[in-house]
């Protein structure tokens, strides 16, 4: 190596500058991004942002934020200038950028044309960069606020230019970060041009759940619940889609931490193991989460465009999304793709059943129960108080004209009618027909009496085998399997280790009643094979409890008695994701009247 080229040099600013902007400025939308969070760190309440071949020709930022002096938009063209660091505690960042360099690397590689009027100032100033270079610098004619053009990107740089995808490639790019923003801060309205197009318009001062729905899909504001936990200074906000509600892609999930928008691994992560139970591994849930900490619990500097953030504890982080989604499903996911009237949902919920006589044991609460004795539940299953109310006050409804039949309104579902291809259950609602896929539907009822049952004090039932069953697998199968085993016991799964390769099945959970033992071991093993240290411990918990439920629901071709059909209906209603199986599919579906009388020709 020569000499020359081992001294060490100050680079030139012109320089800096473009090797600055070759990491805050990818694309079109990398540029347009940091100018709306400008924008809105000025106290912009009306925001409106053109474009022209996506960006690659022209981005135009207007806002009527706070405006800047002459000699102030001078000094936002210089390196690591900034309003939004008032001190040295970085820390403490409270703003969406800060750290000075977006606006002189755009104008090292575009003419960018900033034109700003504070509100107390007498005139607007108006300086014009070229790739670096001043070009003007004089009186302009602009009301309160700031106006930033930025044209040419990479013009006069043919290596970057060559670079970029085509202009509806950036424009698609552009659109999505100028939604991530617009979600971010309902308070502000937006307005978004492309060549001439309005493709956004946004009025400030929407709530959460509208902005949303104008955002992401209209269909979500009657398919999401809305999401809202508390963690001591944490707090978890929100809209999550029903899992039902899902995209083949994960383009639709928002996330947000301090206003800011990520693309953050830990909480995508954290999405996807809420909804593990609920979603096909190839479908995607719709969301917009809004995690709100302080801020010197998460480190915000770790990318120049600010895209990924570090959390203090990440693993407090993860478990309050999980939870948090959870509990947020658990109260508006018995609903399905179509869902039935949320009024009569509510009335009939609030309307207590009348016991009545039960049956001596049911297919659908294993080991039955004397007449006015209740099943025990745990503290944390006292849904399932609803269900013995339910089960204990079956409908006289009967696949042929009953003597005193049942009237469908008194229920959501329905009464059941009749069973189709021994797999579908036939029911009669108020407001049109209602099919249900009774092994889908048992399969979540069942994984949902496993959670109710182990997450009280004690272990959940348990059916002893007459004789313990044997399973052979591969040693470090069953080396992970005795790790579980404790965990597995609480669930009413007993196994203790039989020799090198081998497990010894003691009992298995009540509600699974008697199934293939040796299946169930194995993809339990399975299940912990794939997922082991992957996934905290309740996740884990959550697959194994899906798995087993797999194999203690219904099947299909199961002839099912009119008095077990409706015993499943009634305790749909009354379940946590009943409108959901384990896997993500929909367990129901409804035809309304009017539906039907189209098919026929009536409408």
């Amino acid at each position: 190596m020569s000499q020359t080229l081992r001294t060490i040099r100050r680079l030139p600013e012109n320089l800096v500058n473009r090797i600055a902007a070759g990491e805050v400025v990818e694309r079109p939308a990398s540029a347009l991004k940091e100018l709306v969070e400008n924008a809105i760190d000025a106290g912009a309440s009306q925001i409106s942002v053109r474009l022209a071949e996506g960006g690659l020709s022209l981005i135009e930022v207007t806002d009527d934020g706070c405006g800047m002096r002459s000699d102030e938009i001078a000094l936002a063209l210089e390196r690591h200038a900034t309003s939004k660091l008032p001190d040295e505690a970085i820390e403490q960042v409270a703003t969406l950028g800060f750290r000075g360099e977006a606006l002189p690397s755009i104008a090292s590689v575009a003419r960018v044309t900033i034109e700003s009027r504070a509100g107390a100032a007498g005139e607007a100033w108006q300086r014009v960069v070229d790739h670096g270079q001043v070009v003007t610098d004089g009186p302009a004619a602009l009301p309160p606020g700031t106006r930033v053009r930025v044209e040419d990107l990479f013009g006069k740089v043919p290596a970057r230019r060559k670079f970029l995808r085509s202009a509806r490639s950036e424009w698609a790019a552009s659109l999505d970060v100028v939604r991530r923003l617009a979600l971010a801060r309902p308070d502000v309205g937006f307005t978004l041009e492309h060549d001439g197009r309005r493709a956004l318009h946004v009025q400030p001062g929407d709530t959460l759940a509208a902005r949303t729905a104008q955002i992401v899909a209209r269909e979500l504001h009657d398919n999401a619940v809305l999401v809202d936990l508390e963690r001591g200074s944490f707090h978890l906000r929100g809209v999550a889609g029903l899992p039902t509600y899902n995209r083949g892609v994960a383009d639709h999930q928002y996330l947000f931490v301090n206003g800011r928008p990520v693309k953050d691994k830990l909480l995508i992560g954290a999405v996807r193991g809420a909804y593990a139970d609920m979603l096909a591994r190839d479908r995607h849930a719709v969301l917009a989460l809004f995690l709100d900490v302080p801020p010197e619990e998460v480190d915000v500097n770790v990318h120049p465009a600010k895209t990924e953030v570090r959390f203090r504890d990440p693993a407090l982080v993860r478990g309050m999304i999980v939870s948090g989604l959870r509990q947020a499903l658990m109260t508006g996911d018995r609903r399905s793709a179509q869902a039935p009237d949320a009024g009569a949902m509510r009335a009939w919920q609030a309307e207590p059943l009348a016991p009545a006589a039960a049956p001596q044991s049911s297919l659908f609460w294993p080991g039955g129960f004397r007449q006015g004795e209740a099943p025990k539940v745990s503290e944390a299953g006292q849904i399932w108080r609803g269900v013995e109310a339910a089960i204990m006050a079956p409908p006289a409804a009967r696949a042929e004209p009953a003597a005193e039949p049942v009237p469908a309104a008194s229920f959501p579902l329905g009464v059941a009618r009749g069973q189709v291809a021994a797999t579908y259950i036939v029911a009669e609602a108020e407001d049109g027909l209602v099919l249900v896929d009774q092994h889908a539907a048992h399969e979540r009822l069942v994984l949902e009496r496993l959670r109710a049952a182990g997450a009280g004090e004690g272990t959940a039932p348990a059916q002893a085998l007459l004789l313990p069953e044997v399973v052979e697998l591969d040693e470090p199968s069953c080396d992970r399997l005795e790790e579980a085993a404790g965990e597995l016991a609480a669930y009413g799964l007993a196994l203790e280790r039989f020799g090198p390769s081998a497990m010894l099945v003691r009992s298995v959970p009540a509600v699974l009643g008697g199934g293939d033992v040796q299946a169930l071991v194995r993809d339990v093993a399975d299940d912990l094979a794939r997922n082991g240290a992957a996934l905290l411990l309740g996740e884990k918990r959550d697959l194994v409890l899906a798995t087993m439920a797999c194999h203690g629901s219904v099947r299909a071709g199961r002839i099912l008695s009119v008095a077990e059909m409706n015993a499943l209906l009634r305790e749909m209603e009354v379940t946590p994701r009943s409108g959901q199986c384990n896997h993500g599919r929909p367990t129901w579906i409804k035809l309304a009247h009017g539906d039907i009388e189209k098919l026929f020709g009536r409408k």
